[in-house]
């Protein structure tokens, strides 16, 4: 399997790591919406969020508090969104958050 997530995990793709544990890993975007738009992905291969094991499922919501946290820092409120699965928007087969900062005048909108 060919995972650009999984590359970026291998260390065969270059990110910027913001987070990391022993089973996620957090990263800015590399096409953000807003400054500071961040992935946070399961460590593990996952399609899809029901797929996860606890602990897994567990670690990776608190590395997402735990950049949502700092991003208070920067932003007012912020966005969080899982797209679970293809008909949903996924367009990486591999479980990730996105955590979007959000400004009254960042021009994006509703997403």
């Amino acid at each position: 399997m060919d995972c650009i997530f999984c590359n970026i995990v291998s260390g065969k793709i270059p990110a910027r790591k913001i987070h990391e544990t022993q089973r996620s890993l957090a990263f800015l975007d590399a096409f953000p919406l807003t400054k500071g738009h961040s992935l946070v992905i399961p460590k593990t291969h996952y399609m899809k969020i029901q797929e996860m094991t606890d602990v897994d499922n567990a670690d990776l919501f608190e590395s997402v508090r735990v950049i949502s946290a700092r991003m208070e820092r920067i932003s007012p409120s912020s966005l969080v969104a899982i797209h679970n699965g293809k008909e949903s928007g996924q367009e990486v087969p591999h479980v990730h958050v996105h955590l979007i900062p959000r400004h009254a005048t960042d021009g994006v909108g509703p997403v």
